[in-house]
Parts: C-alpha cells; sequence; structure tokens
C-alpha cells in the first residue's frame, strides 16, 4: 500500500499555509498581535496594578488567562500558520474575562474589579475577533483552481 502526503490528499493546504504567513506579515495583523499581548500582560498582573490581591480566585483567574492570551498572541505572532486554528480561543478568554467577576465572586467583587475585567475583557474579546476576521478574510480565494502537486492532479 502506498503513502500518500498530506499535501496530495489535501491540495489546498499549502495555499491556506500561505495566506496565513501572508496574513501575519501584515500591519494590522502585527499591530493586534501586540495589543493583544499587551492586554494579556495587563490582565495578568492586573490585580496588583488595581489593587483587588486580596481577592484570591480573582487574581489567580486573571494571572493563568492573562499568561494564556499573552502566550496565544506570541504564537500568532512568531507562527500564525501553525497557530490559527486556535484562533478561536482569545475571544473565548475576553468573554470569560467579562464575566469571571460575578461567577467566581456573585457580584460581591468590588467595583474597581469588575471594572477591571470587563474594560480588559472587552478589549481582548475585540482584538481576537478581529485577528480572526482579518486571517478569516479571503480564505476562500483560489477555490476552483486545480492545485498541482508534483506536477500530478490531485485526488480527492
Amino acid at each position: 500500500m502506498a503513502h500518500t502526503s498530506g499535501t496530495r490528499m489535501r491540495p489546498d493546504i499549502e495555499e491556506t499555509r500561505q495566506h496565513y504567513e501572508e496574513t501575519a506579515c501584515r500591519t494590522v495583523f502585527q499591530a493586534l498581535d501586540g495589543l493583544t499581548l499587551l492586554a494579556g500582560l495587563y490582565l495578568a498582573i492586573s490585580p496588583w496594578v488595581a489593587n483587588f490581591t486580596p481577592l484570591g480566585r480573582l487574581t489567580v483567574n486573571n494571572l493563568v488567562t492573562g499568561l494564556a492570551v499573552a502566550a496565544l498572541a506570541v504564537g500568532f505572532a512568531t507562527a500564525y500558520g501553525r497557530t490559527h486554528g486556535l484562533a478561536w480561543v482569545t475571544p473565548i478568554i475576553g468573554v470569560w474575562t467579562i464575566i469571571a467577576p460575578w461567577v467566581l465572586y456573585g457580584g460581591a467583587a468590588p467595583g474597581r474589579a469588575v471594572l477591571n475585567n470587563v474594560v480588559v475583557g472587552i478589549w481582548i474579546a475585540l482584538t481576537g475577533l478581529a485577528a480572526a476576521g482579518l486571517a478569516a478574510s479571503g480564505r476562500g480565494r483560489g477555490r476552483g483552481r486545480t492545485a498541482h502537486v508534483n506536477g500530478t492532479r490531485p485526488t480527492i
């Protein structure tokens, strides 16, 4: 039995990777990655900046989710062609950041903690949605063309 490469089975994979790499090189996308990285880092340190460290669960939550957002932003900035499948995670973390004070403390969190999380959560959700939208734009281009791999027609 002959093995075929994944590219031979999915001839559009190289075009898709190329599209994501081109998208990652655009100035707008790099700016969004930078803003997402900064938002993630701020979220991680926000309990100390906004002075709500006595809220232990929210402090740990913001630290962990902030570092996760920062790690995703670094991954998107350095290897978006390979990490684009995780683009949907950033807006979800943003939404979680917004609702976390109510989920973790049932409305008993101080106003500065709630305001901090709402503002940063909205920022993370919007930058994540914008980055995912930029990457998805133009993704369907080239459909209808027959791609050739190693000089042969692909078998689907």
